[in-house]
């Protein structure tokens, strides 16, 4: 597991204590800060966090079958009640962000085709 995602585990159970409070819209911009701040150091993002980076607002707009310009954040929070349900929403689409394509191997790497859409998170949570 790589550094975002163990920082990430942690806020998930101690929002509090990373963010402030459970809140998507926090957690995004903890989030950019931590791109940031890797690139500013000049540390470069591992596989696992460039896939993220780089593919999970586009799976969240399929997944909601939504299409816009705002962050993933944002578009969560229009499909949930509020920052803490938004926030519950986030982690479940992060452990099935993670889980997708698991079969498309392609020597010893992930091959990133497209993205099942399968029910709204948002259900679940409401």
């Amino acid at each position: 597991m790589s550094g975002m995602f163990e920082i990430l585990e942690k806020i998930r159970t101690r929002p509090g204590m990373y963010i402030g409070r459970a809140s998507v819209s926090d957690l995004f911009m903890f989030l950019v800060g931590y791109k940031t701040a890797r690139r500013e150091f000049g540390i470069e993002l591992c596989e696992e966090e460039k896939d993220f980076v780089e593919h999970f607002h586009d799976w969240v707009q399929q997944y909601f079958n939504v299409r816009s310009n705002n962050s993933w954040a944002k578009i969560i929070l229009l499909f949930t009640r509020n920052e803490k349900d938004g926030f519950d929403c986030f982690y479940k689409l992060l452990d099935e962000f993670k889980q997708r394509d698991q079969s498309l191997v392609k020597n010893g790497k992930r091959v990133i085709q497209s993205y099942p859409v399968v029910n709204p998170v948002a259900e679940e949570v409401g």
